[in-house]
């Protein structure tokens, strides 16, 4: 039986340790790692992964994509899949800076406590790339949505973008930025995940306390000081007030097992491209 091979292509200089230890500990038999991976040079490596097994050992390799800049990593996603003749390919992962296991085990978290169809939901500092998807995975399980940022432009922006791929969605852009209107856009919500940049309070503990909708708040934020006052970094459904909070760390157990179940069903077959949603599915699935 062949040996199961994943291609790690990154595009930073230095091919991500997380992600190849991850790789390692899903069962990978042999890792190979690629920095300063562009869409100039990814053709080659996939063709080298396609034209060296034939028939049903193509579904034994496969190629995570990653980088700290997600732009850059969808850019290459997409010359990948360019990169295939029909038939002739192989299963890839896109998960840049963790963007879609963290987003995808967040949002499964607070479908634990809430029921996501007719749910309104919050998601803070949204215009980021795990705040995009968060936001639309909320939505795509039937959430009406508000996405915040410190300019009303860029949310605007980001909502009619994920508006356009969901157009039966609710979205909403709003950019609080005092306590009394991050309060306003709060009220009669139940739940709100933070996605903001590290070392900055989205919302704080008061603020938090005195939504008497809200029934989960989940903080991405591993940096001190949390995006949610009051949360802290290794809560798992701890109360806060009337509702249960999350930090980053007691959603990263979700992201993890999320993270490994996905690069192990790459080799289930040549054919698969996980993306948000499909990410999101596994999650989903593991609970």
């Amino acid at each position: 039986m062949s040996k199961r091979i994943l291609l790690q292509l990154d595009c930073d200089h230095l091919p991500s340790s997380f992600d190849s230890v991850v790789a390692v500990d899903a069962g990978v038999d042999h890792l190979l790692t690629y920095g300063d991976v562009q869409t100039t040079t990814v053709t080659g490596l996939i063709h080298g992964a396609m034209f060296t097994r034939g028939g049903n050992n193509l579904k034994n390799t496969a190629v995570f994509i990653g980088g700290s800049d997600v732009g850059n990593a969808e850019d290459v996603m997409n010359a990948a899949v360019a990169a295939f003749f029909g038939n002739i390919r192989v299963s890839l992962m896109l998960d840049a800076n963790g963007c879609n296991t963290t987003a995808s085990a967040a949002v499964v978290a607070a479908g634990r406590h809430v029921d996501l169809s007719g749910a309104r939901a919050v998601v803070l500092g949204g215009t980021g790339p795990v705040g995009r998807r968060v936001a639309r995975l909320l939505a795509g399980d039937g959430a009406a949505v508000t996405l915040t940022s410190r300019s009303i432009e860029r949310a605007e922006k980001a909502c009619a973008e994920i508006q356009a791929q969901l157009p039966e969605a609710q979205f909403a852009g709003a950019a609080p930025s005092t306590p009394a209107e991050i309060g306003a856009t709060l009220d009669g919500a139940q739940i709100v995940i933070a996605c903001g940049a590290a070392g900055y309070e989205l919302v704080n503990e008061a603020t938090i306390r005195a939504v008497s909708s809200l029934k989960v708040a989940i903080d991405l934020n591993a940096v001190p000081p949390a995006g949610i006052g009051g949360v802290g970094v290794t809560d798992q459904a701890a109360a806060l007030g009337d509702a249960v909070v999350y930090g980053a760390i007691g959603v990263g157990g979700l992201k993890m097992k999320t993270h490994k179940a996905a690069i192990q069903s790459l080799f289930e077959s040549n054919d698969k491209v996980l993306d948000a949603a499909e990410i999101y599915a596994i999650a989903k699935e593991i609970g």
